[in-house]
């Protein structure tokens, strides 16, 4: 999912390779769920989180943004709110009532909480409790304030309050709070270990008598950093608007809406302890941001997925959902929903086999989803802020079956062979490689055949030489939705190679790497004008060159070493 450029030259390969496509593939690797949204609830006012109390009675919560939660008892809405504290919340673009969370205990302490800001702009965590007699009826007059954080500039910044609260399996309240808004958050609060902002927090919220009626988990992370607050389970968050556990695994998966280039999704798996940094405002996504008095970028944990600002393979402003694990769709197990708000566009995300992810987009999807929530037995619901919440459905898979990927040397290229066993309104198939297993170019495509009994298929890929060649096809149906085979890797053997990594030149700098000496480098413009060149020397190992800046757009790479001239292509932004 993420776009690089590559050309590639003809270059003698000689393939010892150990395959592992069986391995990696089954004839169930295109059986994927295609998701749609059902109309479950409407004539809402600005709904912004779905979430259940826990207790047996599979109700839905259903906050929306001017102060006021409902309540869906499964069959409909009830008149009566279940709180409205309109009041007391500030509901203003990014503000008001944003999110709410039921303590492990509710059954028997009634106790709840909420997430808002309120009137002055403050970011606040407060607690409230239902009435005794009526579960469906909360008191307005219960309120207890935990934290109340002042927003930072003159006046204030009103956008980047994060937004979801969500008590973990040790019985912890995890809190995400943005950077504090604005753009490229102007006060580096992000990285700062003494302010809240750009963080996510882990409270234990057992305290019920006491002010501040929270107390710090012994073992977060920071408790001995002075340097750091002791609430803060993990940094460098630009505006984690929405995020989850996995209801089954308590993996964390962040949604991270990104500043003017990508929008990501950040994954920690159940265990793992706090204590990293996300790297934001130095990063955005994978891109290099303001980098200046960062680290290096092995201080910071990058997310598992990001994807462009566009309307067709990404989106403007991402929010994170759920794993599923509802009853109804089984086809969907597994997968992690997320949509982008602007766009419609969805992705669902899975492990891959080889420790990385397959990834799958749909377009077309409803617009404006602001939030994700599950029932109790795990059905899984979607808000729009245009008033309605969706049922999450699972429909039907993509219209063809892989029954074999495989591949083998040929002359100066490695020919792709596949086989499917069904066919239907498939628009393409899609080679793609990669020479690290996570970085994929497209190397062409092939049209389907779409033949109902299925049919066979081949490729030859030119591809400069390289020691280690990941291979997958990436299959798209006339609806725009697509998905990925599992991974091929081939061991070419092959230890003479040229690269350029990744073929997207940010910040005029050109990434080499070479395990033959280099002579010199030539940059031309497509229409094949000389714009820079360069003399190497014999260099070789990882270089890092700086380009003079040029126009935005595609160049050709000519690096000359022992004999031959290796052609790659780029694109300079």
């Amino acid at each position: 999912m993420m776009n690089y450029y590559f050309l590639r030259t003809r270059t003698f390969v000689f393939i010892i390779f150990f395959l592992v496509s069986n391995a990696f593939l089954n004839s169930g690797s295109f059986a994927q769920p295609v998701v749609s949204f059902t109309s479950f609830a409407s004539g809402l006012s600005a709904p912004l989180d779905i979430v259940n109390a826990g207790d047996g009675t599979n109700r839905l919560f259903i906050l929306q943004r001017n102060g006021t939660i409902r309540v869906h008892n499964g069959t409909s809405l009830l008149p009566t709110p279940f709180i409205n504290i309109a009041d007391t919340i500030l509901d203003n673009g990014e503000q008001g009532l944003l999110s709410m969370a039921f303590h492990p205990d509710y059954e028997t302490n009634r106790y709840f909480f909420v997430y808002y800001t309120d009137k002055e702009g403050d970011i606040t965590l407060a607690r409230y409790q239902t009435t005794l007699g009526d579960p469906n009826i909360a008191d307005p007059n219960s309120e207890v304030v935990l934290l109340e954080i002042p927003k930072p500039g003159t006046p204030y910044f009103s956008n980047h309050n994060g937004g979801k609260i969500i008590f973990g399996s040790d019985g912890y309240l995890y809190v995400s709070i943005g950077d504090g808004g604005s753009g490229n958050d102007p006060f580096l609060l992000s990285q700062n270990g003494n302010s809240f902002f750009g963080k996510m927090l882990r409270l234990n919220v057992n305290n019920f008598l006491t002010p501040p009626y929270y107390s710090i988990p012994p073992d977060n992370p920071y408790v001995s950093n002075p340097a750091v607050l002791d609430e803060i389970w993990v940094l460098g968050l630009r505006n984690p608007w929405r995020w989850s556990f996995d209801r089954q695994t308590n993996d964390m998966w962040i949604g991270d809406v990104g500043q003017g280039a990508r929008e990501e999704i950040n994954f920690r798996a159940s265990g793992s302890t706090g204590g990293i940094n996300y790297g934001w405002r130095c990063y955005e996504g994978n891109n290099t941001n303001l980098t200046g008095g960062c680290g290096p970028s092995s201080n910071y944990v990058f997310p598992i997925f990001d994807y462009p600002h566009n309307g067709s393979t990404g989106g403007f402003s991402v929010t994170g959902g759920n794993v599923y694990r509802g009853p109804s769709y089984p086809l969907l197990t597994g997968y992690y929903i997320c949509a982008d708000y602007v766009s419609g566009n969805l992705w669902k995300i899975r492990p891959n086999g080889i420790g990385g992810w397959n990834i799958f987009q749909q377009n077309g999807l409803p617009g404006s989803i602001v939030g994700f929530g599950e029932a109790e037995n795990g059905t899984l619901y979607a808000a729009s802020l245009n008033g309605i919440v969706y049922l999450v459905e699972a429909t039907t898979s993509l219209p063809v079956r892989l029954v074999n990927f495989n591949a083998q040397p040929k002359n100066e290229s490695v020919l792709l062979e596949w086989q499917t066993s069904y066919e239907d309104q498939v628009a393409s198939f899609e080679i793609e490689f990669s020479f690290n297993g996570i970085q994929f170019e497209k190397a062409g495509a092939v049209l389907p055949l779409n033949k109902p009994n299925g049919a066979q298929y081949r490729f030859s890929h030119f591809v400069s030489s390289s020691d280690k060649i990941y291979y997958r096809i990436k299959t798209v149906d006339q609806n725009g939705a697509f998905e990925y085979s599992k991974v091929l890797l081939i061991n070419t053997g092959n230890n003479r190679w040229v690269r350029i990594r990744p073929g997207l030149v940010l910040n005029n700098t050109l990434a080499i790497s070479a395990s033959i000496p280099l002579g010199s480098i030539q940059l031309f413009t497509i229409e094949g004008k000389e714009v820079w060149r360069k003399v190497l020397g014999g260099q070789m190992g990882n270089l890092s060159l700086s380009i003079p800046k040029q126009r935005a757009g595609s160049y050709l790479v000519y690096i000359r070493s022992e004999g031959r001239t290796d052609i790659q292509r780029i694109v300079i932004q």
